[in-house]
């Protein structure tokens, strides 16, 4: 199986996301915050070339969207929303429709740069996280510890995929009140 780097995402979110997605898949639901988080990156993207990369903390380097990215080692594909190719190397960047920086985005942003480095066969060392909202810019250090997980959170998707497993509400069942599967639960109310 195929791994998208959205389902890291959605798996840390909620894993019950990956089994309607892939266990028993049902219509999802396009909610309104699903539609205007696209719209919103579609126009941060479009006004992100114009700008420049003092924000990252670069002087020099090169912008590359919407850049689909696929490793079989990996058994991991993804589409980033833009990286920075500079001198230093490549860093990934993600656009977030979000005021604060999530542990599912992390994870996320993660595994893009691990596709970097497969794809380019240099070690990536950092990332960013662009929140649309605040207009900020946050760094993530590509740790040891962060590649290691990204690995087993790959690991645990294929399995609850493999084992049909219907997992559990989530701890967090406020995120519930949005979500495009709510109605197939049965057990949140």
């Amino acid at each position: 199986m195929i791994v998208k780097v959205a389902d890291l995402k959605q798996y840390l979110y909620c894993p019950r996301i990956i089994y309607f997605t892939y266990v028993a898949p049902v219509e999802k639901k396009v909610t309104a915050k699903m539609t205007i988080g696209k719209e919103e990156h579609y126009t941060t993207a479009r006004l992100e070339d114009r700008r420049r990369l003092r924000m990252y903390g670069f002087s020099e380097g090169e912008r590359r969207f919407n850049t689909y990215f696929y490793s079989e080692r990996l058994g991991l594909e993804g589409v980033l929303d833009m990286y920075i190719a500079t001198p230093r190397g490549n860093f990934p960047v993600d656009f977030k429709n979000a005021c604060r920086v999530a542990l599912n985005h992390k994870y996320q942003l993660v595994a893009y740069a691990l596709l970097l480095e497969d794809h380019f066969g240099r070690p990536v060392r950092g990332a960013f996280i662009y929140l649309i909202p605040r207009k900020q810019v946050h760094y993530l250090e590509v740790t040891p510890e962060a590649r290691l997980h990204t690995k087993r959170l790959i690991g645990a998707v294929r399995n609850l995929v493999a084992r049909e497993h219907f997992p559990e509400v989530p701890r967090r069942s406020g995120r519930c009140a949005d979500c495009e599967y709510r109605n197939y639960c049965g057990d949140v109310l």
